[in-house]
């Protein structure tokens, strides 16, 4: 099987505050499997730091009303067209982000509320059929 794996789970250090999630969970259940690494965030050109963002409206923005839903949205279909070409055949994401919530992000209040709903690159994922786990529900 053929997994991609958001970045960040895998300790590469992506996150908006230069950290990462590494996932003892992950790690074991891609052994023996294809793994493919993403961060869309990084491939829509964003740095690293970066102020943290969250979905407001529909418009992924930063605690000062900056919109940085253009490079999301450009990351989310980059890798969206890597998963495409490599045929993958599960997605696993880091849950609650604003390009990787599979079932919930924050709310847009930055105050660690969450909603129900998916991030940029989740939800194009599902737009195309393609498998998308959350992380939290591996077992």
């Amino acid at each position: 099987m053929k997994i991609m794996v958001s970045a960040c789970l895998l300790g590469e250090n992506c996150k908006y505050n230069g950290s990462n999630n590494y996932s003892e969970k992950v790690m074991n259940y891609i052994k023996g499997h294809e793994m493919f690494s993403v961060c869309p965030e990084v491939l829509g050109g964003l740095s690293i730091p970066r102020n943290p963002a969250e979905i407001v409206d529909g418009i992924v923005k930063t605690k000062d009303g900056t919109s940085v839903d253009a490079p999301f949205r450009k990351g989310a279909q980059r890798a969206l067209q890597l998963a495409i070409e490599n045929s993958i055949d599960l997605v696993i994401l880091q849950s609650r982000s604003p390009s990787c919530g599979v079932k919930q992000i924050y709310d847009g209040t930055f105050t660690g509320v969450t909603i129900d709903g998916q991030g940029v690159f989740a939800k194009l994922l599902t737009e195309h059929h393609i498998k998308v786990i959350d992380v939290a529900d591996l077992s």
